[in-house]
């Protein structure tokens, strides 16, 4: 039995998917129904997709609270520790909560499993549904980890089920066309369970209209079902104008920046909409408004003292959106970018939009087993200012360093490196 959080992480941290060779999601359902089916006590809201999963989640969240609900979110990856991934009300599940959730699946898993525990995600994912489950939470958002149709959330009948955008990732596990990555993402589609859809690629919605409409799920997609036009931005909020059927929304404020943001948003206000059409719950216009103008997310185009910004763009998709976000709102500035990201991403492609924009690009790596070498991403860059350097601390100090007034820092990829080096910077700044 864990008795430590210390004790508890360092050892969930060592599981991986890839030393097992079970079905897929038999031993969540099996371990589940000895803990007496904590997902089937939860309304819940299930999102997948390539980016913008995270986001939309902290929209759903801020309009829900706004409206006097008790919500849980269930998101990935965390920025600093391991309680950000389930909280209630934006506050973390507690050490001696996570741990307790912990112990009654470590017994279970001794007893009847030999001891051979299932990955780090579905650890997590079994505490996360008995905390909520207990906590009594209105509405749980849940985020997938990986793909859909085999991820270890799959196991709930939701209220209402969210796409936001597909591209090229993780391919070795999902596929390596949008038609296979779209399939797996899908496979969150339920009977009948209306489904919220972001996603632009014709290819990959061809694939995600065939599994609704097998499925008998009403299909709701960006840019037919409902529309966002007049998007402004400033340099502190941005509006837009929303409408869906006979709902109109104009000049609504979003705080976070870029266009693909107000996607996210417009995702999340059709799914309020729907479930209150549904008559699953009320909540006014106002209060979606309200939360908009509130609603952040940390590491997505994190505004920070010093003119940097970062940025969790670990594909190509969400790498294009950051450059068109940075054009937006610092259209007349120099960009140095530091780059780290794992070895399982689409590099190529998001190394060369950045170097279409950058004044410098710099590349280090994280102390991860998947990590890409610093030297290698380096290779991919055809920029006229290069740098590399195995110590991101060491790098990231030395491109601030040489930075001028007309510069902005914009240090991306992998969300594990964003939250080392959020947190490092909190660390200088204090």
């Amino acid at each position: 039995m864990f008795k430590t959080m210390k004790e508890c992480t360092e050892f969930i941290f060592t599981l991986k998917a890839v030393d097992h060779k079970r079905e897929p999601l038999v031993l969540m359902r099996e371990v589940l129904a000895l803990l007496n089916n904590p997902q089937d006590k939860l309304r819940t809201i299930h999102l997948a997709g390539s980016n913008g999963k995270g986001s939309t989640v902290n929209a759903l969240r801020e309009m829900l609270q706004h409206a006097g609900y008790k919500v849980g979110a269930f998101t990935s990856p965390h920025l600093e520790r391991v309680n950000e991934r389930m909280t209630i009300n934006g506050l973390q599940i507690s050490d001696t909560q996570f741990l307790h959730y912990m112990n009654k699946v470590a017994e279970i898993i001794e007893t009847h499993y030999g001891g051979e525990f299932p990955s780090f995600f579905e650890v997590v994912t079994l505490i996360m549904f008995q905390y909520f489950a207990d906590q009594d939470v209105d509405i749980a958002l849940i985020e997938t980890g990986l793909g859909g149709r085999l991820d270890a959330t799959n196991v709930i009948t939701p209220l209402i089920s969210i796409i936001t955008t597909i591209s090229l990732e993780h391919t070795a596990f999902l596929g390596d066309t949008l038609a296979k990555v779209a399939f797996e993402k899908a496979g969150i589609i339920k009977e009948g369970v209306p489904v919220i859809v972001g996603v632009k690629s014709d290819t990959a919605l061809t694939v995600i209209r065939e599994v609704a409409l097998k499925r008998h799920a009403p299909c709701l997609v960006l840019g037919e079902d409902f529309t966002v036009e007049n998007a402004i931005q400033g340099t502190n909020m941005q509006h837009f104008h929303y409408q869906k059927a006979n709902v109109e929304m104009a000049d609504v404020s979003l705080k976070m920046a870029g266009s693909h943001q107000i996607d996210n948003a417009s995702l999340a206000i059709t799914a309020i909409l729907t479930l209150r059409e549904n008559r699953a719950i009320n909540i006014s216009d106002e209060a979606v408004r309200q939360a908009l103008a509130n609603a952040q997310w940390a590491g997505r185009f994190e505004q920070l003292p010093g003119n940097i910004v970062l940025d969790g763009a670990h594909n190509s998709e969400g790498t294009a959106a950051l450059i068109q976000t940075l054009k937006t709102v610092y259209p007349n500035q120099n960009y140095r970018f530091i780059y780290a990201a794992l070895s399982d991403k689409d590099h190529t492609n998001s190394i060369a939009l950045m170097d279409t924009v950058a004044t410098s690009i710099a590349f280090t790596q994280i102390d991860l087993p998947n990590a890409m070498h610093a030297e290698k991403l380096a290779t991919l860059s055809t920029n006229t200012n290069i740098a590399f350097n195995e110590n991101w601390k060491e790098l990231v100090q030395t491109v601030l360093h040489q930075k001028d007034a007309q510069d902005i820092v914009v240090i991306t990829g992998s969300l594990y490196f964003i939250a080392e080096v959020r947190q490092w910077l909190q660390g200088e700044r204090k």
